[in-house]
């Protein structure tokens, strides 16, 4: 039979002489687990009369408790050991500067954008939008555009391929629109008189140059009302232009243009100085052609189920991205879809700094 005071003696050594965790632990296996030497005594108790059990199994019951309180007291001094050691040699010094965190910025696009809203809302404008994937009615029918004309054609526009109807036969072709225009259209068919709109967005042509991308931004306007005339819209633009280049001394002019969904149409320039490689509104003697606008054309009202002889409009449309880089000197229009970090965070704007009328535009 196991002498007891002996088991004691060796296990509670081999406790007390374990360097590490791991160490203990097979201690504590070899002693308690499940097939340990303390294990195995109870194992034996069966065999026993009732007497020797009575005494043997709580000798041996208390020899376990014994080593099982030295196991954790020893667990608890070589856990406190180690994490002293390691905050000995893990340091932190809170006197170093946190890591940069880069911050983002709203992009100059969208800051022009939001400018120009802020200002037509500021006009009694609402905003009004649409699809990017259009139809031929809302982007060349309804606008008065003749079937030969150029804009129809690949090299001008992003066609998809025809769809094919569930019969087999061809279905409509459509396309990414090439202007904001089809939203006037589809507030004009949607909407009674009086309108007054404008239509900010994303529109596709195939070009890509340093002033012209596949992709860009525009801003279209719409105001349908009875007794409307050239005059409302030359009074809508120039006071626009004078808030959005933050100037009183904005001054323009017409010049005869051609649009197929206009009548009159026209080309609007604003005077500016283009000496020393940058140019300035409101100062100089040059002239920079900077929007189409006219009155929209009879055949695009009628389209539209508004009757021509007793409502008239005005239509005018710029672009957004061309607008930003007059205003804040950017020279290249394709740096814009670059995605590079340093141009972004050197004309990029806080996102604390929305644009309204109360505290500012810029």
């Amino acid at each position: 039979m196991t002498d007891l005071n002996t088991l004691e003696s060796d296990v509670l050594a081999q406790v007390a002489g374990a360097a590490d965790l791991q160490a203990l632990d097979a201690v504590r296996v070899a002693a308690v687990g499940k097939t340990g030497s303390i294990s195995g005594l109870l194992k034996t108790l069966g065999a026993m009369s009732p007497e020797e059990r009575k005494d043997r199994g709580a000798a041996i019951n208390a020899l376990r408790d014994k080593v099982a309180t030295a196991i954790a007291d020893k667990k608890a001094g070589l856990e406190a050991a180690e994490l002293d050691a390691r905050l000995a040699s893990e340091t932190l010094d809170l006197s170093l500067p946190a890591p940069h965190r880069r911050k983002g910025s709203v992009h100059p696009t969208m800051q022009t954008m939001d400018e120009m809203i802020a200002i037509f809302a500021e006009m009694g404008f609402a905003v009004a939008e649409g699809p990017d994937i259009e139809d031929d009615f809302h982007n060349f029918t309804a606008l008065n555009f003749p079937e030969k004309h150029p804009a129809r054609e690949m090299h001008d526009t992003f066609f998809f391929n025809t769809a094919k109807n569930e019969d087999g036969s061809s279905g409509e072709r459509m396309l990414l629109r090439t202007h904001t225009s089809p939203v006037q259209v589809r507030t004009m068919v949607s909407q009674k008189p009086p309108i007054r709109i404008i239509a900010p967005g994303r529109t596709y042509r195939v070009d890509n140059d340093a002033t012209h991308t596949p992709v860009f931004h525009q801003v279209e306007g719409l105001v349908i009302d009875k007794g409307i005339h050239m005059g409302h819209l030359k009074w809508t633009l120039e006071t626009f232009l004078a808030r959005f280049f933050e100037t009183d001394a904005v001054t323009t002019q017409f010049r005869p243009h051609h649009f197929p969904f206009t009548e009159p149409s026209a080309e609007m320039d604003v005077q500016c100085d283009r000496s020393g490689g940058e140019i300035k509104i409101g100062q100089g003697t040059s002239w920079l052609e900077i929007l189409g606008c006219g009155m929209v054309h009879p055949n695009v009202l009628r389209a539209c189920g508004i009757d021509p002889d007793e409502y008239q409009g005005f239509a005018f449309g710029m672009g957004v991205d061309r607008l930003g880089m007059l205003k804040y000197g950017m020279p290249d229009l394709r740096d814009m879809w670059s995605s590079d970090v340093r141009w972004l965070s050197h004309y990029g704007f806080s996102a604390f700094a929305a644009p309204n009328a109360a505290s500012g535009l810029s």
